[in-house]
């Protein structure tokens, strides 16, 4: 039963009871009072968002980052290939000297042997390179989030929004331009930057 057909009831049973009458007159009181609450909250709010694609391609930090995790990730490239090369190699002479009858059988086990190291390790560094690459990224990713969270958390003791979204692609479907403070993140995220930071990265 809803809050219409109880107070319905209480009003019917009014006519023949002052008590339920005085019971019915508190609780309609009671009710109004709570709708008046319930509806100022919504007009009290004060929202804004924040361009991601902006901040990734417009914050220093994020462009600082941007190279040094490219030129990390074409260092590894650049390694694995070269072993990679060079296993390939090994193995293709390997071949054809079996195939000429150069090796005795206990010659040609053994350089097997050893390609099959080789080839083990090479996948090894392959992981271990991958894995500081993903650190690395995830350490970058946590430094954005804290500088963001930092610096909004500062902006915002004066500007008082209640809601600050992350408009990343259409994950908004509409946002109205009069709310986007995209400019003047961006502007404020790079007046705190410290390019330094950076370069202590890169010597890392």
């Amino acid at each position: 039963m809803n809050k219409k057909n109880i107070f319905g009831t209480l009003a019917l049973a009014a006519m023949t009871t002052l008590a339920f009458t005085s019971c019915n007159k508190q609780n309609s009181q009671a009710e109004n009072k709570s709708d008046s609450n319930t509806k100022a909250a919504p007009n009290s709010m004060k929202i804004a968002y924040v361009e991601v694609d902006s901040i990734m391609s417009q914050y220093k930090f994020c462009k600082d980052y941007s190279l040094i995790l490219q030129k990390k990730g074409q260092n590894i490239q650049s390694t694995l290939a070269s072993k990679q090369q060079a296993l390939q190699a090994a193995a293709a002479n390997f071949q054809q000297k079996v195939q000429q009858n150069a090796y005795t059988r206990e010659q040609a086990e053994a350089i097997q042997a050893g390609l099959q190291k080789q080839s083990a390790d090479l996948q090894g560094l392959n992981q271990r390179l991958s894995n500081e690459f993903q650190v690395e990224t995830e350490k970058y990713n946590a430094a954005l989030r804290d500088s963001l969270r930092h610096f909004l958390n500062e902006y915002n003791k004066d500007k008082k929004y209640s809601l600050i979204l992350s408009k990343a692609g259409d994950n908004l479907l509409y946002a109205d331009k009069a709310f986007d403070i995209t400019n003047d993140v961006v502007a404020g995220l790079n007046k705190a930057y410290k390019p330094i930071k950076a370069a202590e990265t890169t010597k890392k």
